[in-house]
């Protein structure tokens, strides 16, 4: 997907957070929706990374952590030809990743312990790789501000009932109208946001490491874990989904809503057909075992470094 389609997504949001401030304080209302989407657009742009790893509550990895995953994001960073990101790790026992900032010099990849605990090395880069792509392309403040543009109409739309305006204008059975479908309008503009960035980062990914099968690996893995393991935090905070290299939601039928990413057999049918005919197996001192429950990487808590130091 194009920038100039991502902008008029984009502009679908803003239009549509205008509407419902239309509806529920007529041509005032747009004007308050409009300069409120204005201001978030300003806001999540600079603090798009401290609000998603302040809310998955997210743990700064120290240079040296004795499992590598600093330096081995370090390398790819290298290979990406982008500047170090920060490193974090999010205490869960779903694997799954994500990355966020406003840019590439102000960015940061964030794995879960359980993304550690099941991925060898070689697939860990894998998933690494195609954070770093999204960040290249500029893709995490984009995702960031649209999911919280899907939360702001969510919450817009939910107020419809408390605003005599509103139900003048639509009567009662649109207001409920509205409190659905402006909420799913949102999800479906997300949606279309995420879904070719996801194979566009798998490619890019997968150049980045070197390898498309270790990506392909390590996504097939992933996904068997998060359709069986909870993500609590993820749960609560539904319009974050996108973020993440696999959809971590599975719980709640609402969940349903927020599928954001294409097929999981999609991507790994593409990345596999990305690999050379005849690619034999990675030598064996080429290969990394898994890294285990009791060797997770050490992180700095309570500081506050990374992006926003």
């Amino acid at each position: 997907m194009g920038y100039v389609k991502t902008a008029m997504l984009m502009a679908a949001m803003t239009a549509l957070f205008m509407g419902i401030g239309y509806l529920l304080g007529g041509a005032g209302g747009a004007v308050i929706a409009l300069v409120i989407a204005a201001g978030m657009n300003v806001f999540t742009w600079w603090n798009s990374d401290r609000m998603v790893l302040r809310m998955h509550n997210a743990q700064v990895v120290t240079h040296g952590d004795r499992t590598g995953l600093h330096a081995l994001t370090s390398d790819l960073a290298a290979n990406a030809g982008l500047p170090e990101p920060a490193v974090y790790l999010i205490d869960t026992p779903q694997p799954n990743a994500f990355a966020t900032g406003r840019n590439p010099a102000n960015a940061a990849v964030a794995v879960t312990t359980g993304l550690m605990q099941t991925l060898t090395r070689e697939e860990l880069a894998g998933v690494i790789a195609h954070e770093l792509a999204h960040i290249r392309n500029h893709d995490t403040a984009i995702m960031t501000v649209t999911a919280t543009f899907a939360g702001a109409i969510s919450m817009l739309a939910n107020f419809a009932l408390f605003f005599g305006g509103s139900r003048e204008r639509l009567g009662l059975v649109g207001t409920l109208a509205m409190m659905f479908l402006a909420p799913m309008a949102a999800a479906l503009v997300q949606m279309a946001i995420s879904r070719t960035r996801e194979y566009a980062a798998d490619k890019a990914g997968a150049e980045i490491c070197g390898n498309p099968l270790w990506l392909a690996s390590a996504l097939e893995k992933i996904a068997m874990g998060a359709a069986r393991i909870d993500n609590t935090v993820a749960e609560r905070h539904p319009a974050t989904a996108h973020m993440f290299i696999i959809n971590p939601l599975h719980t709640h039928k609402r969940d349903k809503l927020f599928a954001t990413h294409p097929a999981t057999e999609n991507r790994i049918a593409a990345l596999r057909a990305m690999a050379p005919q005849g690619r034999g197996p990675l030598r064996a001192e080429d290969r990394f075992e898994a890294v285990q429950a009791g060797n997770i990487p050490k992180t700095a808590r309570g500081k506050r470094g990374g992006p926003w130091a």
